[in-house]
């Protein structure tokens, strides 16, 4: 699970609001903007080197859409903002990729930061931060690295069946936070699976791994949950909130965007309580083993308590001991602790001790 480097965050200590210094890992070697525009017709792609370049394409009357991949170059972000003229506090936020989930609203804009997670190879799950800025015809999102989640919605826009009467800039924004949303429901199937292999574990033959398999799931489920919880807020001020810049159509898209987030809160508390239940079955599975452990030995040190009894008794070397120089008293000894034992054994039996 990605957890918050503090010695990153200190790194803004000192510095004034809006001061742009990049806080997260550097997961893009070059930033790369992608220009995507609707004239009415149909959707024109540009990638363009510098954002410098988009200055041209600005007066276009057209829908826009502006990927931005890599947010760690300082001059890229401020020159962004200068064009668009968006506050200073929302190019931090953009660079700060420990930022939480959340909407602000800036009248001519609005900017909202999300979640994407995904599980690594360790199965662990990480987090990617975007950042999307909602204006008059345009949108731009940020991502820190190229993520394959909003490849078929430009793979979609470019192809010839898209009806584009519906494109605009609140209804792309609508489908990436429906690519977000959905792809939250691909992490809770892999959790699912996860949690029916530890399940299984316990049950059978449960160890100190599965313990700390559970603990992990838990702490995964804790994280998707704070992921999760934020999002549905934005989703629902962004469904309430009475802008020009969403329209009533895409209110309907993002009433339906918030069926999936509710969806996804009510799965994780049924895993969140899955886990607990399966903590449970774990101990008592546990106590069980060690219970029937326990029986097993107790039994055994029964059972050679008085056979132990009678070899120390006729062990012991008395000159006057009655058999002591008996020449059958060996065998018979030995018949009599096993019948001794023989039948306590099966006395536990009938008793069903075992």
């Amino acid at each position: 699970m990605k957890r918050i480097s503090l010695k990153k965050i200190s790194k803004k200590t000192g510095l004034p609001p809006g001061s742009l210094v990049h806080i997260g890992e550097q997961k893009a070697e070059k930033t790369e903007i992608t220009v995507f525009q609707y004239d009415g017709s149909k959707i024109h792609e540009k990638k363009i080197k510098n954002i410098r370049e988009y200055i041209p394409l600005k007066d276009i009357q057209a829908v826009t859409w502006i990927d931005i991949c890599g947010v760690d170059k300082v001059d890229t972000i401020n020159d962004i903002g200068t064009l668009f003229e968006l506050h200073p506090l929302v190019l931090e936020d953009i660079m700060n990729t420990e930022q939480r989930t959340k909407i602000d609203l800036y009248g001519e804009y609005i900017f909202i930061v999300m979640k994407v997670l995904s599980f690594n190879e360790k199965k662990e799950i990480v987090s990617e931060q975007i950042s999307l800025i909602l204006g008059e015809d345009y949108l731009i999102s940020f991502q820190e690295k190229e993520l394959n989640l909003f490849k078929p919605l430009k793979e979609r826009l470019k192809s010839k069946d898209c009806y584009l009467k519906n494109i605009s800039a609140d209804y792309i924004a609508y489908s990436l936070i429906d690519a977000i949303v959905d792809s939250y429901f691909t992490i809770l199937e892999q959790l699912g699976e996860e949690i029916s292999i530890v399940e299984n574990e316990v049950v059978t033959d449960p160890g100190p791994m599965s313990l700390n398999k559970i603990h992990n799931l838990k702490r995964e489920t804790l994280f998707l949950r704070k992921s999760v919880w934020p999002l549905r807020d934005v989703v629902y001020n962004l469904e309430k909130e009475e802008s020009a810049l969403i329209r009533k159509t895409t209110i309907v898209y993002l009433r339906d965007v918030y069926d999936h987030t509710i969806r996804i809160i009510e799965h994780i508390e049924m895993i969140r309580d899955m886990l607990t239940g399966l903590l449970d079955v774990y101990l008592s599975s546990v106590s069980i083993k060690m219970n029937n452990i326990m029986k097993v030995l107790t039994i055994i040190a029964t059972i050679f308590m008085p056979l132990t009894f009678m070899a120390g008794v006729y062990g012991m070397n008395f000159k006057y001991m009655p058999e002591l120089e008996y020449p059958l008293g060996y065998p018979i000894v030995l018949i009599a602790m096993g019948v001794v034992g023989g039948s306590m054994v099966l006395y536990f039996k009938l008793k069903k001790w075992f």
